[in-house]
């Protein structure tokens, strides 16, 4: 599993589960995560040991006593214990990697700068931080940002006994993706804790229909030499592909095309099918060209190479073309079939044991947008190439399928309705100061997050050409200037921070 940290390499494609005869095995894209959560860690050798910290189970109810052990990591090499910030990196929906805390990454360049201690703490239910004994729908209940969030003030109170900190100590909290809307977050429910936070890539936005998600992964595809001639190819591979799933004699021809195993079931296995089809491309898109080099990634793929399938007429037709962007990644993934099972897919995410490839981030990630967040990447715009085949319905029906038939979407849009009360949605960067809000223009996130700074409390950085959480990884020869800048305005808004009169 350590192979699927590259963002885009599709050995992430592991054999999961069995069933009936067949092999299920997990999209490039699980509900626009990849396997280890969407801020794939850097390559590099980790430092210090784990380290462990008492939380309760639930910060809410103070006659239940229930306490766990929560995971985190420390690096003091940089730290001026005087008067040095504390740097926190909050985990998000995958294990929490110390090797954010090693390398040459935008928080340790900084921390070096600043002189601060640096933490990663990691998120309840995530990674080796286990709350209750499974993953049973009846313990996901103290799965929340609310509690992750409250799991880090705690943690913060503990901190500051531990290292004898005053007042001198400020802290600032990074982020990137949903970690990224955590940060902000924090800043604004815990200011006497957080002075500044970096919120890269937040989608601070709950949404239950998220269409923005591929009308921006159109916008990426047709930013390339190509232009709109590879979004308008997938388009119309797309068009031919749902008129051939519409006649029942031609899907042999589309399960030979594209190489399907076992043979399709019904209109769930077809939704199925065309979600991982136009996965391969949001995948690509959404980590496009993050410094590939560091990361030792020797088979990402990126926007060109997907075009120049699209655009290759010696392939064959569009549909052809679209099939050979799947026999791709197929190959680079040591695969021969495409699975596309939905009953494979249920019965791999209703897997409640730890010891499960689902707990590794697939079954908790999406109990938290089934209750939560929303954030379903649908086929529901028009303005967008990949036909109309996974509606809003579909997500909805595999949270019942997944989690119960109480998991509705009236249900959904309560937990949806709840987050944009409790946190403000976009209306955060109103009121709440000393946050930014890096975002990539190709990045399909950046939809949810704030792009405009509204005011002198909050700044919001564009990132024309770069893709999720670019601004986190280490500095490269050739990087986009607007890369460049961003860093650097973000290392400054940070000394900012924790130079404010108190």
């Amino acid at each position: 599993l350590k192979e699927s940290r590259d963002m885009l390499r599709p050995s992430a494609l592991i054999l999961l589960i069995v069933y009936s005869c067949y092999a299920w095995r997990r999209p490039l894209l699980l509900h626009g995560r990849l396997e280890n959560g969407m801020l794939p860690p850097p390559r590099g050798q980790a430092v210090g040991k784990e380290n462990w910290h008492p939380q309760v189970l639930d910060h809410f109810d103070p006659q239940n006593t229930a306490t766990w052990q929560q995971r985190y990591f420390v690096n003091e090499s940089y730290w001026n214990k005087a008067k040095g910030p504390i740097f926190l990196m909050l985990g998000g929906e995958g294990p929490a990697d110390p090797i954010w805390l090693a390398t040459n990454t935008d928080m340790m360049r900084n921390a070096k700068k600043y002189g601060a201690l640096a933490l990663l703490i990691e998120h309840r239910y995530y990674g080796k931080s286990h709350p209750t004994p499974s993953l049973e729908t009846s313990n996901l209940r103290y799965l929340s940002s609310e509690q992750a969030l409250a799991d880090v003030a705690v943690f913060c109170d503990y901190i500051i006994k531990e290292y004898e900190l005053t007042h001198n100590n400020r802290w600032i909290s990074f982020g990137g993706s949903y970690s990224g809307a955590l940060s902000a977050w924090l800043r604004m429910k815990y200011p006497h804790f957080i002075s500044g936070a970096i919120a890269t890539s937040a989608p601070v936005q709950p949404e239950l229909n998220f269409m923005e998600y591929l009308e921006v992964v159109q916008a990426s595809l047709a930013t390339v030499k190509q232009g709109v001639s590879c979004p308008n190819a997938v388009r119309t591979a797309t068009t031919k592909l749902d008129k051939m799933l519409n006649d029942p004699k031609q899907l042999a021809a589309v399960e030979n095309k594209f190489s399907i195993k076992p043979s399709l079931q019904g209109a769930d296995d077809v939704m199925n099918l065309a979600s991982t089809l136009a996965g391969n491309f949001m995948g690509v898109v959404q980590y496009n060209r993050d410094n590939r080099a560091f990361e030792g990634a020797t088979n990402a793929v990126v926007i060109n190479d997907l075009c120049n399938i699209m655009a290759n007429n010696s392939i064959g037709d569009e549909l052809d073309r679209y099939a050979a962007v799947n026999s791709m990644f197929l190959k680079l993934g040591g695969m021969e079939s495409l699975d596309v099972s939905y009953q494979g897919y249920i019965e791999f995410m209703k897997n409640t044991s730890w010891n499960s490839s689902a707990a590794e981030g697939g079954r908790q990630w999406f109990y938290q947008t089934c209750t939560e967040f929303g954030y379903y990447q649908t086929s529901d715009s028009d303005d967008q190439p990949f036909g109309n085949m996974f509606p809003l319905s579909f997500a909805v029906q595999q949270c019942q399928d997944v989690f119960g038939l109480e998991f509705n979407q009236s249900a959904i849009v309560r937990g949806i309705d709840w987050t944009q009360i409790h946190y403000g949605g976009r209306n955060i960067s109103k009121d709440t100061r000393n946050i930014v809000f890096p975002n990539g223009s190709i990045d399909p996130w950046h939809a949810l997050s704030i792009l405009e700074s509204v005011n002198m409390l909050t700044t919001a950085i564009f990132i024309k050409g770069t893709a999720h959480c670019a601004n986190m990884y280490p500095p490269r020869e050739g990087d986009l200037q607007d890369l460049v800048v961003a860093r650097e305005t973000i290392s400054h808004k940070i000394g900012e921070f924790l130079n404010q009169k108190i």
